[in-house]
């Protein structure tokens, strides 16, 4: 995190993104303090920013000390794409970090990102993945969608999936947003939250 002081937000965030090299809309920033000048006729602005090599540090420096204190030698590797920071982790024994049905990497997801979003106080996507096993789990979630949705169409009648994440339960609704007549929406509470899929005559 670096401070930048100017006359306006816009300065201090232009400013900003030069010193790191990316769009001014790859920032994250807090305003720390606003100073008015001599009978208010100028103002220093102060914002303290981070960028994304900032959040990348973090989730690094935090998982580093997560697998150290379970005392689990793991690579990490972390990228950014389409806003997503993309964390994968490589063990000797990546069952273990899966876990039954994927719980533990599930675990690791929810603990990751909530740290990331405390410390940097706004919402940031992450995304854990071991050996490409969320992006199977995402091709299996979509084809049982498939089949659920055109099961539907046919009855008419809404089914209710059996509890899933909430990556994958976003996963379904953005891939089933598109066909005509199917409506999802997410019902119940915690870790029994679920996906509804109903038919809709109009869909809006």
């Amino acid at each position: 995190m670096k401070r930048y002081t100017g006359k306006t937000l816009d300065e201090c965030l232009a400013q900003a993104a030069q010193d790191k090299g990316v769009a001014v809309e790859a920032l994250r920033y807090t305003k720390s303090e606003e100073k008015g000048g001599f009978l208010n006729l100028s103002t220093t602005v102060i914002i303290d920013v981070q960028g994304p090599e900032d959040i990348v540090a973090f989730i690094e420096s935090y998982l580093a000390t997560y697998f150290k204190n379970i005392d689990l030698d793991v690579k990490v590797n972390v990228t950014l794409e389409d806003g997503t920071f993309n964390v994968l982790l490589d063990a000797e024994n990546n069952a273990i970090l899966i876990g039954r049905s994927g719980a533990t990497l599930h675990a690791i997801n929810t603990v990751l990102r909530g740290a990331v979003n405390a410390q940097f106080k706004s919402k940031v996507n992450v995304l854990v993945d071991i050996n490409g096993y969320k992006q199977d789990r995402y091709e299996k979630v979509r084809a049982l969608a498939d089949r659920m949705a055109k099961n539907v169409l046919r009855t008419k009648i809404a089914v209710v999936l059996d509890p899933l994440p909430n990556d994958e339960r976003k996963v379904i609704h953005q891939h089933l947003s598109g066909m005509a007549h199917i409506k999802t929406e997410s019902i119940g509470e915690g870790s029994n939250r679920r996906l509804k899929i109903l038919y809709v005559k109009d869909k809006a």
